[in-house]
């Protein structure tokens, strides 16, 4: 009974929140909608036993997207209230292309359950699925995951040289000057007489 129950609030939660994305004016709580629809479509895979695509989804669409996609959307200061007008002139292709959808994942849905072998099949040893697809990821793949954490890293690097911008007048550290620097050159001995003081 309580996982129906919380099937039926998750999924409410998330269509209320996916229809907020579109219908609210602040851009900003847009983003905040679709964050509470990423948390609720979390709730729903792990409900259905999908403990990784979960995770998946609150740590890079949550974490890294939608972090992101706020963060643009305040330092660019984009007017969406003149961007959203005349959006539902578009309205009836969008709910033709959403029903498409729709009827494909039901399909693809109706044709998993109706199988021969009994549709999907989870591990029967007691082995989570994030477990069992953890010791696949590091044992068969692990030289592929590690190069895509390394391309990854490459393309940060790249962003980061790209955006980088010299500013006149910014004070920016010198490593080699710092190692270079002697006592001579930057201490500085003054005798200074008793009542006068160090002048000008």
């Amino acid at each position: 009974m309580l996982p129906v129950i919380a099937f039926y609030v998750l999924s409410a939660t998330a269509v209320g929140a996916a229809f907020m994305v579109i219908a609210a004016r602040n851009p900003v709580h847009s983003v905040m909608y679709l964050i509470t629809t990423f948390f609720a479509a979390a709730g729903l895979f792990v409900l259905m036993g999908a403990e990784f695509l979960a995770l998946l989804l609150i740590m890079v669409y949550v974490g890294a997207v939608a972090v992101l996609f706020m963060f643009v959307v305040m330092m660019l200061d984009v007017d969406f209230v003149e961007m959203k007008r005349g959006a539902l002139q578009h309205a009836p292709m969008g709910i033709v292309v959403g029903g498409v959808l729709l009827t494909e994942m039901i399909l693809v849905g109706a044709a998993s359950l109706t199988q021969s072998d009994g549709g999907v099949k989870f591990p029967e040893d007691g082995t989570s699925n994030l477990e069992a697809i953890g010791n696949v990821l590091y044992t068969d793949y692990a030289f592929f995951f590690e190069g895509v954490g390394l391309v990854l890293l490459v393309a940060m690097i790249g962003a980061i040289v790209l955006t980088l911008r010299r500013r006149d007048g910014v004070k920016r550290q010198d490593i080699a000057k710092q190692i270079a620097r002697t006592r001579e050159g930057g201490v500085e001995l003054v005798d200074v007489v008793s009542g006068e003081g160090i002048g000008s």
